[in-house]
């Protein structure tokens, strides 16, 4: 097979078990007794990542969000941003308005850019690297979740789906907050920084794939099943989960948080920040209200 066939979850599976590390939102580096370093690094490309409707800024925006997300993911404190970039021959301004978005969105989660590296390409790319700090004791990790606890998500599910549906029928006009979430999604660093904080939460991963390959994964790590409940899944007005299921279940690009909490911490999690409990931890299976099996796809990268 190729790795076209695969996808990316089965590549990055493959190289995982040759490294033999933990498979992470972000690698994790031990560096002084109290603190871990956390890195992390995502690629965007033009073709696959940007539709055309996308402004210069909001390129740039998406590009550090997307890499930023995975800082949240992790419940720690980002320290900085390192961009590289590919650039066809593109106009100066359009360039520099890439900048000013990456620039903003990392001045929006309390940090900066600090370095990169820029190199024509025939293709528009933009890699970020993102660093960020965490007390070991308060580390997120994927791996914790246990039998009966409570499965939740920050935000809403389906938008950013809603927003690319939206685009591909020429209705962007019609459902203009799911087109925006699309183009500038928020990290949730706050978030998951409070939630660490809390230490209500066991597992947890942010959801930029789609809620079912998020699901899946963890699952594989923590050995574990998950029931979803239909009625419970958080949806904006827009859309309904009965109709709009499949991109409740499987459309990617909403950077939320997807998270595991022991039921007797409800209470700690729900002060750290707001969530909704969509189901629990079950032994195997990943089922939608117990009967419907949920298949495994999402947003794939390659």
């Amino acid at each position: 097979m190729t790795i076209y066939e695969l996808g990316e979850t089965a590549v990055v599976g493959a190289i995982i078990r040759n490294l033999d590390i933990e498979f992470e939102d972000c690698a994790v580096i031990d560096i002084t007794d109290a603190e871990y370093l956390v890195a992390t690094t995502d690629m965007f490309h033009r073709t696959t990542d940007f539709p055309e409707e996308m402004s210069a800024w909001q390129i740039g925006w998406m590009s550090a969000a997307g890499t930023l997300s995975d800082i949240a993911a992790m419940g720690a404190h980002p320290c900085g941003l390192l961009v590289s970039t590919g650039l066809p021959d593109l106009p100066q301004a359009f360039v520099e308005s890439i900048i000013e978005g990456l620039s903003d969105c990392a001045r929006k989660c309390g940090t900066a850019i600090i370095g990169g590296d820029t190199d024509s390409h025939q293709e528009l790319t933009i890699t970020g690297t993102a660093l960020g700090r965490v007390r070991k004791d308060r580390i997120l990790r994927r791996r914790g979740a246990q039998i009966g606890d409570l499965v939740c998500v920050t935000g809403y599910l389906g938008t950013a789906g809603a927003g690319m549906r939206a685009l591909e029928l020429g209705l962007a006009a019609d459902d203009p907050v799911a087109v925006k979430t699309l183009f500038e999604p928020t990290p949730r660093i706050a978030e998951g920084i409070r939630l660490a904080e809390s230490k209500a939460v066991t597992s947890m991963m942010d959801n930029s794939d789609g809620l079912s390959e998020s699901l899946y994964q963890l699952a594989e790590v923590n050995g574990c099943g998950f029931t979803i409940h239909a009625d419970s899944l958080p949806v904006l007005p827009v859309l309904d989960t009965g109709k709009d299921l499949e991109l409740v279940l499987y459309a990617g690009g909403d950077f939320e948080l997807l998270f595991t909490v022991a039921p007797e911490r409800l209470v700690d999690a729900r002060d750290a920040c707001e969530l909704t409990v969509i189901g629990a931890v079950q032994v195997g299976g990943i089922t939608l209200d117990g009967t419907r099996e949920i298949e495994r796809k999402g947003y794939r990268s390659l």
